[in-house]
């Protein structure tokens, strides 16, 4: 998946992603609501929810000694032994850097209370309990609170959910089937069987990684079903064919994986037969990404679809017959299923087909494709130039559009109009807040209804239940956690170094004159637009971060750097490969900006990313130190030669390139924070974090850049606990302590 971005990710890469169930992006690197990768919903259409989503370690690597005595280092990487994650070693070294972060920021002025207000908030029990999957008239929900961390899986019936006031029952408590287990499970979703959604596949992480176990639950006993369908602990995925047979891709031994790391083989497993004797469907090849199977619901009928992934940006998908044969379907390889309404295939344009531009919905007719004569795409959709769609969900008759217009949150409802004007669609504008981030939550198949999450910097998150005839309601709003008026959000464009005009979002205090302090959060990779959500929300996996940072008169930006998806498939692949310069320099634009307007100064600004933009900041601290006074680099990569073999870093080479062709390193080689660190050269003071048990991004990126910075005498912070995966922390207790170390590092290091 990819390293995850927004709408928060979203920052990137589970196995297939919310909005494309055909694509299988598998794991976009940084989870983020925003990025609606593994905290992003799904469509009920498909079975499977598609979204991904203790100790804690931290230290300052600026008082903390290395250890590198014990093992000779080698000649070309004197850090390579960081890489060893659970080695003694490195844990060691790891442990050491903690207790040095812990014991200086914890003693900077205001951290306890920090910390309080971190946690009283994330923990806050008026928090919006937000559809997790519409199944028939029920609507379930993890629902994490102080008492249940883990989180509770729940359902209500749809009837007084959208009242309001649900009536919840109690399906799954995660936290004390960890206690009974003597396991440390993070809920990883639940794929549940239509129409009646009595059994369902439960899937549960060890610690958080990406890789989890399944195990099949039956809705009606709320128990696990003995002696029923379950898989060993593995990035895998599966789909019901039916109640007795499932379509799986796994880790079945030796030679079964890609080298992504991801399931090679999808097999149909047969109930009450052994794993060992399930048989093959599909293969991919080792050096593609990989194979996987989802089920999607065509009004009544079950229709199957088999992917397989040939790169991050590549595929092809098939359907299957009614005789079990597997028939093509006509989608370009660049292009994303996007799910069914009304017997049409929908897919999002990647790529220009014809005259259809790039960024568009076209579709199909189902029986067509099975009938073997697909013919030519139908438009359903073309947003205008300043137009992006972020993301698509189904119904059994319409198609619900997330649109972004200069980089603002729309809802699109589309119905076909049917015969004989079945390419036409007839379009509602949904009546939601302007200048705001619309989330799209889930769908009722049956109900042609959506719901939906609308927030800003400065608008509390409130959910709204939206009917068939595009009318919403607002089910729930989350209270104010601060006084709004105190605050302005702007939208203002800075001009970069090829005269492309780049967006950012801009909450600063009213009244406040620079310069001040600013804190600059961005992303741009992997197609993920950055959208601005509440204040104690920002920057993704901070906390309440930006809100403690503006209420103290600092400026705060979240900036929609090339690289994403702003402005639909165009943005992106102006920062691909070898173009990936443009998105540094367009965050150096923004940077650039503020100091120009008066409202931060050189050396003032601390720039923020995790994941792929935890790359992007690493960058931005070794290519200008001028520019930048502070780094607080989440879940990175950052050794770029390395990359491509460590954990999942080679499905990310289409975004990348790849470091072991000459050409493609030549370029690589220009930015690779961790090859540009030099001698001599005195760096800000860096915030690094990330997890031990982070099976996507290495953990030995941002552990080897520490070492390497630290050992040229710069002052460098740290901070890995030992589970949560890339997400990087299993509860919110988790995020509420690196709010308040994040706030006082910036505080220790700009003010």
């Amino acid at each position: 998946m990819h390293p995850n971005s927004t709408s928060k990710v979203t920052q990137c890469p589970q196995f297939v992603t919310p909005r494309s169930p055909a694509r299988l992006l598998w794991q976009w690197l940084s989870p983020s609501p925003r990025s609606l990768s593994l905290h992003s919903r799904s469509s009920a259409r498909s079975d499977k929810p598609f979204r991904g989503r203790k100790t804690l370690l931290a230290a300052a690597v600026a008082a903390a000694p290395l250890l590198i005595a014990a093992t000779p280092a080698t000649p070309a990487d004197p850090y390579l032994w960081l890489e060893d994650i659970h080695g003694a070693r490195a844990l060691a070294q790891v442990a050491g850097w903690n207790a040095e972060t812990e014991k200086t920021l914890r003693a900077v002025p205001g951290f306890e209370s920090d910390h309080s207000r971190a946690l009283a908030i994330l923990q806050d029990e008026s928090q919006i309990a937000e559809p997790d999957q519409v199944m028939g008239d029920t609507v379930t929900n993890l629902w994490r609170d102080k008492a249940h961390p883990r989180g509770l899986w729940r359902e209500a019936s749809l009837s007084s959910f959208r009242t309001g006031k649900p009536v919840w029952r109690t399906l799954i408590d995660v936290d004390a089937l960890g206690k009974a287990e003597g396991k440390s499970w993070v809920w990883h979703g639940a794929n549940c069987l239509a129409p009646d959604y009595s059994r369902c596949l439960i899937s549960l992480s060890p610690g958080g990684s990406d890789a989890d176990v399944v195990r099949e639950w039956d809705r009606t006993t709320g128990q696990f079903v003995s002696g029923g369908f379950t898989l060993p602990e593995a990035k895998s995925q599966v789909a019901w064919e039916d109640r007795d047979t499932l379509l799986v891709a796994t880790d079945f031994g030796p030679g079964s994986t890609t080298t992504s790391g991801y399931a090679r083989i999808l097999k149909r497993w047969k109930r009450g037969t052994p794993l060992s004797s399930a048989t093959v469907i599909k293969e991919a090849a080792p050096t593609q990404m990989g194979i996987g199977a989802h089920a999607v619901m065509d009004g009544d009928t079950r229709r199957m679809i088999v992917t397989l992934n040939k790169s991050f940006y590549t595929n092809q998908s098939w359907i299957e017959a009614p005789n079990g044969s597997l028939i093509a379907l006509p989608l370009p390889e660049s292009a994303d299923l996007s799910g069914v309404v009304d017997g049409k295939l929908i897919a999002q344009l990647n790529q220009p087909l014809g005259d259809v531009p790039a960024g568009s919905l076209v579709s199909w007719s189902i029986a067509d494709v099975l009938a073997g004569k697909p013919g030519a795409a139908k438009r359903v959709f073309v947003p205008s130039k300043t137009q992006a769609i972020e993301s698509v969900a189904t119904s059994d008759h319409a198609l619900w559009i997330k649109l972004l217009d200069n980089v603002s949150g729309r809802l699109l409802e589309l119905t076909p109009r049917g015969a004989p004007d079945e390419s036409v669609w007839s379009v509602t504008t949904v009546a939601l807040p302007d200048k705001a981030t619309v989330t799209l939550d889930a769908t009722g198949d049956a109900q042609d209804a959506a719901f939906v999450t609308v927030q800003s910097f400065l608008l509390p998150p409130t959910l709204y239940a939206v009917d068939a005839t595009g009318t919403p309601t607002a089910v729930q709003s989350l209270p104010a956690k601060f006084d709004a008026s105190q605050f302005t959000m702007s939208q203002h464009f800075a001009t970069s170094k090829d005269g492309t005009k780049v967006p950012y979002f801009l909450a600063i205090k009213k009244g406040v004159t620079g310069p001040v302090p600013a804190l600059i959060h961005a992303y741009g990779g992997f197609r993920l637009p950055q959208t601005p959500t509440y204040l104690t929300t920002e920057p993704y996996r901070a906390g309440p971060l930006a809100m403690f940072w503006t209420e103290e008169g600092n400026a705060y930006v979240l900036a929609n750097i090339r690289g994403g998806g702003e402005y639909g498939p165009g943005w992106h692949d102006a920062a691909l490969r070898e173009k990936r310069q443009n998105a540094y320099d367009d965050l150096y634009a923004v940077a650039q900006d503020l100091v120009s307007r008066g409202i931060s100064a050189k050396g003032k600004i601390a720039v923020s990313g995790r994941s792929n933009g935890g790359l992007m900041a690493g960058v931005a601290l070794t290519e200008r130190p001028d520019l930048f006074g502070a780094a607080i680099v989440g879940s990175p990569l950052l050794d770029m030669k390395r990359y491509s073999h460590m954990l999942a870093g080679a499905s990310w080479m289409a975004e990348y390139g790849n470091p072991d062709v000459p050409a493609d390193w030549a370029f690589i080689s220009r930015y690779s924070p961790y090859q540009n660190v030099r001698k001599g050269v005195h760096y800000p003071p860096a915030f690094f974090y990330s997890s031990t048990e982070d099976d996507r991004v290495h953990p030995g990126h941002a552990r080897k850049m520490a070492a390497k910075l630290k050992a040229y005498g710069n002052t460098v912070y740290f901070h890995e606990y030992r589970e949560g995966g890339h997400s990087v922390g299993a509860d919110p207790a988790e995020d509420a302590v690196r709010a308040a170390l994040l706030h006082a590092y910036l505080k220790k290091t700009l003010m």
